[in-house]
């Protein structure tokens, strides 16, 4: 008899989480604390590869959300075809091997930044 109340939801379009909001405020510390790294920094392997994947996985749902924007923008409009750019680079730069290492962390934060960049200026855009 099975008796376990747990649901799994299909979801493919990503509409339960589309009005979740993004946690901003920690990634854009830690994006921060990782621009500063300087050549002394060293951590273990492990620890920048598990920074890399945080880093990773937030730069994702951020260009899901930059997705979701642009998507409310006219085909042909300036800031949605600059959205699509930062996308295509972001895709590229997400599928990338992650490596343990400073260089390949800081580029995850630097994406993370510029999509939220782009975030915020397709939000403008969509503003009344």
């Amino acid at each position: 008899m099975h008796t376990s109340t747990h649901k799994v939801l299909h979801d493919p379009d990503g509409l339960i989480e589309a009005d979740l909001p993004l946690d901003r405020e920690p990634y854009e510390c830690l994006v921060k604390a990782v621009l500063a790294w300087t050549g002394q920094d060293t951590l273990a392997e492990r620890d920048y590869e598990q920074i890399g994947l945080q880093l990773t996985g937030h730069a994702r749902a951020v260009a899901h959300a930059v997705r979701r924007r642009a998507n409310q923008l006219p085909k042909d409009s300036g800031p949605r075809a600059l959205a699509d750019v930062v996308l295509r680079e972001a895709q590229g730069r997400l599928s990338a091997t992650l490596e343990g290492t400073v260089r390949c962390v800081q580029n995850r934060a630097r994406l993370v930044r510029a999509l939220y960049e782009r975030l915020d200026r397709l939000e403008a855009a969509l503003a009344p």
